[in-house]
Parts: C-alpha cells; structure tokens; sequence
C-alpha cells in the first residue's frame, strides 16, 4: 500500500507538535505540506530535515494556507489534519467544508495521540481564548510552588519564528538569552516575567526532547498553555482560565472548548471588570458542561504606578497583540486604566499607521482606536515604533507584558499597566495544589 498523503493546516506551534508525534517516523503517512495562517512570516519556509526525520531529506514546505484547494489537488492529499487554535466551532467546520469538497479527509487529532506523558508530575495552565489570563495564573502557581520547595520548569507552548533549526530546544535563564535566540515581541512577553522571577523557561519545537530535558532537572513540570490550546503532555492537574468578558465563547471555539470541560480547575477570571450576568453565563455553563470541577473565582486587578500622569491628557493605548488580534477582544489592561484613571482621549491610531501595522489593522478591523504590540518581525517592530511617534498624543498607557521601551524607542511619556491574578475566596490556588500534591 502506498503512503497516505498528509498536509497539516497550522501556525508554527501545533502543527509542529502533531507532525513530531504522530508523523515524522511513520512509514505510513507522507506529510506533503504545512500550510500556515495567524502568525506572518511563515509561509514559504521549510520544517528542516533536521527536524523532519529521516523520511523527508529535503524538508518540508510551509505553505501559504490560501493555496489549500491547489495543494490538495496538485498532491493527491488524502487527509488534512487541522493542528492550529482559538478559532471558533463556524471556522474550523468551514474550512473542513472546503477541505471535503475539495476532495480529502478532514482530520483532527486526540488527546491520546498527542499529548506526551511525562515521568514528573505535570501541572497544566490552558484557557478557552487566548488573553483570560494564562500567563498569571502560571507566575502565580509557579510562585506557590516554589514557597513549597519544589524545584520547577515552566514548559511554554511554542512561539517558533526564527530559524527552526536553531530553536528545537530552548532554554531560558536570563533575559540575556532573549537576544541569544532572537526573540520576537510576542516570545519577550510570554518569558520576561518568569525569567525576572527567578524561573527556568523552556521552548522550542521538538516537546518531547524538551521535556526529557526538563526533567532532568525538576521536580515538577509547569505547561504554560498558548492561545486556547490543549498541553501537549498529559497533565496530573489541569487548570483552564475563562474570561466571563467573552462569556459563552467556553462553548464556541475550538480547542478551547475541550480544555473547559476536560479541566480538573475551572478559573473564572477578571470578575472585577466584567458584567455579572456574563459571569453567570459563565458558571451555568460549567454547572452544565464540566460540573465536577473544582470553580476559583478571581479578580485582575491593574496596577499602574504613575496613574496621576493619566487624567485629561490625550493618550495612545497599547494593548497585547494577539488578545486584540485573533482573541477578538478590541481592549485589554491599557484602556481600562485609561478609563479609570481619567484620560481626556484615547486617540484613535488609525489615520497615523504605518507598513505592517497598518496591514495588521486591515486583517483585524475590530482593534478600533487601540494598537497591538505586534512583533513578529523586525518590520513590525520597526512600524509599531513608527506609528506610535509619529501620533500627536501626550502620553502613551502600554497594557503590555513587557516594558516596550526595552525594544522600541518611544518619543513621549510612557506608564504601564500591570496586573496580577488575585483570588477571591475559597478554594484558592494554594488548597487546590497542596491537595493535589498530597494525593500525588
């Protein structure tokens, strides 16, 4: 029997995973292609043979996923396996409509063929969209953890943008190994504060060779969940955030709809801020769909140091990138601040975009009058640096997780805004790890 025909829709992370796993030594498939979206700059690369396996010496090509119905048609594709996250259930049945008219099985893969099972515990951070609050429930988690005496490694879902040949397994200790690896905006957000606290952080994309790495060296290992994706390793305790801002969205998307009923920790976050007839959706819907796990209700509480520098004045909001892009929220962190801090304006960046960013506002219309950090290349950074000096504003508020004036160089007042995870009654954080470690 010949090799099956594969190509694998994704976005440098995912799909990644899901070849190394299920394809790279399986004499039975011939992965033809991957196509990619979401993420810029991928399309037109290879997945190197360094990587790709004794079975594919040239590499595999990384397509524009514009080109599907061509490529299915010129390769003879059997099956299209989707391996990409935070897309809603209407998305991911359209594109699996174009993939079967087109003549090819449409595929997803389970939890069991996925997911690697590690000889360390595994506590895993996972959300239902991306921007509920992932990354400080990790800092948070990882904190208690260490109070206790274990010795950790935050094990960070994929951001591989570089040179892949260079980033099969990374290992970050200091900020020093930012431009060691050559970092991106969107990987700098997601390691900065873990690295400041005094944590290792690994990434990359071969997950399996990470983890072994890992655990060599830990006792526990943390998954710090990208997007509203499922871990890649099977966890011991799986934790997902939701964001009652986006209430019902739990249900709506794909893959994250399987972390909200799979968890053993549901984490309503940012109660403070969001409607409480949202918040009520929120809990009926996990009274419905995942009613034995554990509920922490919390709160996400800005802090800005220079807050009386906000009030009258005309500002720019810069918020996190892919919240505001593919996580459809249109504000975050910075424009609550600017709101409750009294600012005159928020002006609306839109007729002063430059190149990339601008580009970036044409694909995501509903970003309004607030600027994502995007920074996925030295372009983008390049624009997002000229867009924000050349607006006439009097201060500029970044909800960011990083201090941007690290990587750009701004000319006007800056304030950021920060936030923590902060539970509010009981359980907590705290009682429900200290129990899961005393089973374990």
């Amino acid at each position: 029997m010949r090799r099956k025909n594969i190509l694998i829709m994704g976005a440098a992370g995912r799909d990644f995973h899901n070849f190394n796993v299920c394809f790279r030594n399986n004499p039975n498939y011939n992965v033809v292609a991957f196509t990619a979206t979401q993420i810029p700059n991928i399309a037109g690369r290879k997945y190197p043979k360094e990587l790709a396996g004794n079975l594919y010496q040239d590499g595999i090509p990384i397509y524009g996923e514009k080109n599907l119905e061509f490529l299915i048609s010129k390769y003879n594709i059997d099956e299209v396996v989707f391996s990409y996250s935070d897309v809603s259930h209407e998305y991911i049945m359209h594109k699996a409509s174009l993939v079967i008219k087109a003549g090819a099985n449409f595929k997803l893969l389970g939890s069991n063929s996925t997911m690697l099972k590690s000889s360390k515990p595994v506590i895993a951070i996972c959300a239902v969209r991306t921007g509920c609050g992932k990354s400080q429930t990790t800092r948070k988690v990882a904190s208690i953890l260490k109070e206790m005496g274990y010795k950790i490694a935050i094990i960070r879902h994929p951001m591989p943008y570089g040179d892949l040949k260079k980033q099969i397994l990374q290992k970050f200790n200091s900020v020093e190994d930012f431009k060691k690896y050559n970092c991106t905006i969107e990987e700098i957000e997601e390691y900065e504060h873990h690295i400041l606290n005094g944590n290792t952080v690994y990434a990359g994309v071969d997950y399996e060779l990470i983890l072994r790495e890992a655990e060599r060296e830990t006792d526990i290992i943390l998954w710090d969940g990208g997007n509203n994706d499922i871990p890649f390793y099977k966890p011991d305790l799986y934790i997902t955030i939701v964001d009652p801002h986006r209430a019902n969205h739990e249900v709506k998307y794909f893959p994250g709809e399987i972390n909200f009923i799979a968890s053993d920790v549901i984490i309503i976050n940012k109660i403070d801020t969001a409607n409480p007839m949202d918040i009520q959706v929120v809990r009926d819907n996990i009274s419905k769909y995942n009613p034995d796990a554990i509920v922490i209700e919390a709160a996400s509480p800005i802090i800005v140091n220079e807050y009386k520098k906000i009030k009258g004045k005309n500002v720019i909001v810069v918020e996190d990138g892919p919240t505001l892009t593919h996580g459809e929220m249109s504000y975050g962190a910075g424009k609550i601040a600017a709101e409750k801090y009294g600012a005159k304006e928020i002006i609306d960046p839109r007729p002063w975009l430059s190149g990339k960013i601008k580009e970036t506002f044409q694909k995501y219309p509903n970003t309004g009058n607030i600027i994502p950090a995007m920074g996925y290349s030295g372009k983008q950074i390049e624009d997002l640096e000229k867009t924000i000096n050349q607006i006439p504003a009097e201060l500029v508020i970044t909800g960011t997780p990083i201090d941007l004036s690290k990587i750009i160089k701004i000319n006007k007042p800056m304030v950021r805004v920060y936030y923590d995870i902060q539970e509010i009654g009981y359980p907590d954080l705290k009682t429900v790890i200290k129990d899961f470690l005393n089973k374990k």
